[in-house]
């Protein structure tokens, strides 16, 4: 009674803050509510108990032992300095990549219950309360929110932790909260929110997921900085031990506020988490071989065909997995730094783009494995194709004059070759772009007309494994007069080539959500070109593209999204920033005998976060 007689009174108080300080907006009409969807409706009502996608009432207890690739010389995964571990490639696909809980859990990669679009339901804040036009919000916080070492999770906190993340934190918080035109703490569990522009059903998502930093703690600290000091944080687990650069572990916090949650019920069901950091793939398959970790999950397709042929595979204690998803697949490929000279004219980059011969490395590398990336957003709904039409080619009618000719001419086609390393008309076709920009074949080499100089470059690389992939491209270009280079770099000088734009030519992956938005400034806008540590590495600063990006982000339905998606990968593929790569559909996963997994597999995450330890007897029946 007396749990829910104060709960009662803190939802009349927070009610008489909303009508004293909001009263002109209650004419626009007040929306509550329990999450937010980006388009449609919520799949949960506000009476959930638990995801769909779980067992709600699981073991709970073991250790899982997780690999991570590369290194770390910092625990705070926010700021631009640093390589932190929860940001090394690849870990963020288990699940708890993200430590300290957010207003909002479900549309990015902290909380996410794998199975709506763009839908997020209340964290920290219990509801939300916005116009029908969007032009702000207010989040009410849940009274028993806490952080790890007993403060309870405030207002001033929410405030603290925008004004830190934008002015201290990764430029990439500044692009994703640029929206935000203010947040006030309107009294210790509200927080208003306004928006620079009205509709601005991204911006809540985007403030909605940003990490609630604990002002009590990073006050009089230097925020910037590296450290390998164990921040305070507000989730499921806590750091427990770290060997700098090699290892972490996790504890689950028994008294976490949040556990309880039906966002939270059935998940985080491991007592502890380990990951150990490998610098090689290969020495990290060997090492899951004996049992140091229980998951691989493999992108390497030889290794998938013909690396498992071990003895715990054949007895069973080695489960090996095809999971199939529908996520988006992310845009793979050889990037051009367009900042370099050598680069900015996109038929030199078309001329290089042809010399890849995907057919011959799937057949010869990848037992066939993979589908060639024809798209920005490849296996999603956001891909062109053909030539324009309708919708999108009224918006692309706009920009005619700033954009190719025969981008509404020519349909959008990708070099296909016959698989047997024969590529003479990608030769040809390659030459005669390279001559009317300026360079002539003599020889062997290929010279600049006005420079003389030879064409040559370097590709930058930090797994050794890619290589193999590598050198056959290399060799092609060598027949058309280019010498390329490989520099194998380790981790944390990668970062920091990459974080300053320091490289000709590199391999990468973008991440594409299910609803791409803010992410696409980092990428593809011309603010985000010079920006240090940004990810738009090709340097892409073009008109049309900005207009585009900026559109995206503001689209009121999913018609107007896919038509401006769509636009966007046109004009992005008609420019040739990238050599598009490869992608599958579903994950090559093998994991040791030794966990549960729910009836159902979410169809947008791996979902490892809702798997749980067999007992002993359960493991040895399985």
């Amino acid at each position: 009674m007396d749990r829910q007689f104060k709960r009662i009174t803190n939802y009349f108080f927070h009610s008489v803050l909303l009508l004293v300080f909001c009263i002109p907006a209650w004419s626009a009409g007040v929306i509550e509510s329990h999450g937010f969807s980006l388009f449609g409706s919520l799949k949960y009502p506000e009476s959930y108990t638990h995801l769909q996608h779980v067992n709600p009432q699981p073991p709970q207890g073991g250790e899982l032992k997780l690999m991570g690739f590369g290194t770390f010389d910092t625990l705070n995964p926010y700021t631009l300095k640093g390589t932190s571990p929860y940001n090394s490639p690849g870990l963020y696909i288990y699940g708890f990549g993200e430590l300290t809980d957010s207003l909002l859990g479900g549309s990015g990669t902290h909380q996410n219950p794998g199975d709506e679009k763009q839908s997020a339901y209340g964290l920290i804040a219990s509801h939300m309360r916005y116009p029908e036009n969007i032009t702000w919000v207010d989040f009410i916080l849940r009274d028993e929110a806490r952080f790890q070492d007993g403060h309870p999770i405030t207002a001033e906190d929410v405030v603290f932790s925008w004004q830190t993340l934008i002015k201290e934190g990764h430029p990439r918080f500044r692009d994703q909260l640029r929206g935000i035109q203010s947040v006030v703490a309107r009294g210790p569990k509200l927080v208003h929110v306004e928006f620079n522009h009205p509709n601005a059903r991204s911006d809540v998502l985007r403030f909605g997921e940003m990490p609630v930093l604990p002002k009590h703690y990073w006050e009089g600290k230097d925020f910037s900085k590296t450290t390998l000091e164990a921040p305070v944080i507000s989730g499921p687990y806590k750091v427990e031990q770290v060997d700098a650069g090699k290892s972490l572990k996790l504890v689950r916090d028994t008294n976490y506020w949040g556990n309880n949650l039906p966002l939270n019920k059935g998940r985080y069901n491991f007592s502890a988490i380990r990951i150990d950091f490998y610098r090689d793939q290969t020495v990290a398959f060997e090492a899951f071989k004996k049992g140091e970790f229980d998951i691989f999950v493999d992108y390497t397709a030889k290794n998938w065909v013909t690396g498992y042929d071990f003895p715990a595979v054949s007895e069973g204690r080695v489960i090996k997995q095809e999971i199939p998803h529908q996520l988006p697949s992310g845009t793979q490929g050889f990037f051009f730094n367009t900042r370099r000279e050598l680069f900015r004219d996109a038929r030199v980059r078309q001329a290089l783009a042809l010399m890849f011969d995907f057919e011959w490395s799937n057949a010869q590398l990848f037992h066939n494995a993979y589908r060639r990336n024809k798209s920005y957003f490849p296996n999603s709904d956001f891909s062109a194709e053909g030539l324009p039409s309708g919708e999108e080619l009224s918006l692309l009618s706009q920009f005619r004059a700033q954009l190719p000719p025969e981008l509404f001419t020519t349909p959008l086609t990708f070099p296909l070759t016959s698989g047997d390393g024969q590529l003479r008309p990608q030769i040809r076709q390659a030459l005669a772009l390279l001559k009317d920009a300026g360079w002539t074949l003599q020889n062997t080499t290929l010279i600049n007309n006005d420079s003389q100089q030879p064409f040559e470059f370097e590709i930058l690389l930090q797994q050794k494994g890619l290589e193999r992939v590598i050198q056959p491209f290399i060799q092609n270009l060598k027949r058309i007069g280019i010498q390329a280079d490989i520099r194998l770099i380790d981790t944390a000088q990668y970062k920091t080539r990459l974080d300053n734009f320091d490289f000709d030519m590199t391999t990468f992956v973008l991440s594409q959500g299910l609803s791409p938005g803010h992410e696409l400034f980092d990428y593809f806008h011309s603010r985000s070109a010079r920006t240090p540590g940004s990810q738009n590495y090709a340097g892409i600063q073009h008109p049309v593209i900005d207009s585009l990006v900026e559109l995206a982000t503001n689209v009121s339905s999913v018609e107007q999204q896919v038509t401006t998606l769509k636009a966007l990968d046109r004009v992005l593929l008609w420019n040739h920033y990238i050599v598009p790569n490869w992608h599958l559909n579903y994950y090559r996963v093998a994991r040791w005998n030794r966990f549960g997994t729910p009836l159902q597999q979410p169809p947008y995450t791996l979902g490892v976060e809702n798997w749980w330890m067999l007992p002993d007897k359960e493991l040895r029946d399985h």
